[in-house]
């Protein structure tokens, strides 16, 4: 199941909770440190150099734990009580290219600005360009707001303890947070809490989707239809249909504007390719309709606008809206108990909010909230660095998988058609909380198993790696 996102005073009385069965803290210690190791030597190879860096707290004695559990790799401890007389150490040590700094110098309780020693002995840390591994939260950054306290570690992973912190997940934490993986079980009792945000996580997804029965036929697994493309911009709906094949509903049919119908179809061949006039009045045959990838052509005319915006409103199946089909919605009410799902980047809710990029990615929770509750109580997907998922009530989930290496053209394609394709799906549309995770989960580690390969991959081998991860 997915992991509660919680406050340092839930995660104070966790440990508390905890400490009252008996279970002591240095055995948690020992597991957190096992499990800081572990990441610590997928992050390295046999005989690279380590950098240790422990202090007074409990993060360090995680660190010290973690150092004692790295066979093969040349490990450099160094407990750090006062930074004056530990900053020519540093820089020796740091000369001598360590392959990775393990960050145990201050843990959750940082709440205050950093003496000017501290923050010069970080800032050294950071200027060396050193791939640094974050215990639980990077030195310097408070857990709760997410602010820096004078300045913060800059990891490139940061790997917190038990559950996400609350202030990891804040915009203003993502430069010094890095990539943010959680180590659940470290040796605590089941956390007590319940809350509105939560972290996904590759277990919740075991078994799924449900395993397809033996009798079934193309029927069983529905039909998508597809809007997509136009004069320019043809390559969306090519990637939004082979994201919609690795979903694998029964039939998929894409609808494309007369113009661009040759380049489209001689590249696809299971899939169905339609042209048509842009002048639909009845909304076609199908289980669940995608609009909008790649329908960015000025000339795009206005009766198929009101077209997309009356499937909106009035269609009794499911309509994903992606791209340049957000901005042709009616705002209000749907139909009751029909699934309605957005699928905007920052740029796309600001103009939908009439607000900005930079105020949605402020408080994106509050965006996503309100853009459900504008158009309808719809599921909304708002991607971005640790897209979420979620309505205008209830839960909000909080994507784990995924790297900078996404933002590139047809990213966004890829994914409204693979979501779209697993939604046409009779059995995934009972299931749509697990399904909208699902998608967003397996696009983005998709490109987390790309980047492990090589760094230069493209949307199109993105397109070949989707649906793959377990």
């Amino acid at each position: 199941m997915s992991l509660p996102v919680i406050s340092l005073t839930q995660m104070r009385e966790w440990e508390q909770s905890t400490w009252q069965t008996g279970q002591t803290e240095a055995s948690v210690i020992k597991r957190a440190g096992q499990a800081v190791a572990l990441r610590g030597l997928q992050l390295t190879r046999p005989h690279d150099r380590i950098l240790v860096l422990a202090g007074k707290g409990h993060n360090g004695d995680d660190a010290r734990a973690a150092a004692d559990h790295l066979p093969d790799r040349k490990v450099i401890r160094m407990n750090v009580d006062d930074p004056e007389s530990a900053q020519s150490q540093l820089i020796s040590e740091l000369a001598a290219q360590p392959a990775l700094i393990i960050d145990g110098l201050f843990g959750t309780g940082v709440n205050r600005p950093l003496a000017s020693n501290w923050i010069r002995f970080i800032q050294t840390i950071n200027q060396s360009g050193r791939c640094a591994l974050a215990v639980d939260v990077p030195s310097g950054l408070n857990a709760d707001t997410g602010e820096p306290m004078g300045d913060a570690i800059q990891a490139a992973l940061t790997l917190t303890l038990g559950a996400i912190k609350e202030g990891l997940l804040r915009p203003s934490a993502w430069p010094f947070v890095g990539r943010l993986e959680v180590a659940p079980d470290i040796g605590l009792v089941p956390c007590p809490f319940q809350t509105e945000r939560n972290w996904i996580c590759a277990a919740d997804f075991r078994d799924f989707p449900p395993r397809r029965p033996v009798a079934s036929h193309k029927g069983t697994f529905g039909h998508l239809a597809i809007f997509a493309g136009s004069l320019g911009y043809h390559g969306a709906a090519i990637l939004a249909a082979r994201g919609a094949q690795h979903a694998q509903p029964g039939l998929i049919t894409l609808f494309v504007p007369r113009n661009v119908y040759e380049p489209i179809a001689s590249q696809l061949q299971s899939v169905m390719v339609q042209p048509n006039d842009l002048d639909f009045e009845v909304p076609p045959e199908g289980t669940a309709i995608l609009v909008g990838p790649g329908l960015a052509s000025p000339e795009m005319p206005a009766r198929f606008r009101k077209f997309i915006g009356k499937l909106w409103i009035d269609s009794p199946r499911p309509v994903i809206a992606d791209a340049s089909a957000l901005d042709w919605l009616p705002e209000g009410t749907v139909e009751k108990n029909v699934l309605r799902i957005l699928t905007p980047h920052p740029g796309e809710a600001a103009r939908l909010l009439q607000s900005s990029a930079a105020e949605v990615q402020a408080d994106r929770g509050a965006a996503l909230r309100e853009l459900s509750k504008r158009f309808g109580h719809c599921w909304v997907v708002l991607k971005g660095n640790q897209s979420l998922i979620g309505r205008s009530t209830g839960k909000i989930f909080i994507n784990s998988s995924g790297n900078p290496h996404l933002a590139q053209g047809g990213s966004g394609d890829l994914l409204g058609g693979y979501l779209a394709g697993l939604l046409a799906q009779p059995t995934l549309q009972t299931l749509i909380e697990k399904t909208l995770c699902y998608a967003v989960w397996q696009h983005g580690a998709a490109a987390d198993r790309l980047r492990e390969i090589h760094a230069g991959w493209t949307v199109e081998q993105l397109a070949t790696e989707l649906g793959r991860a377990e």
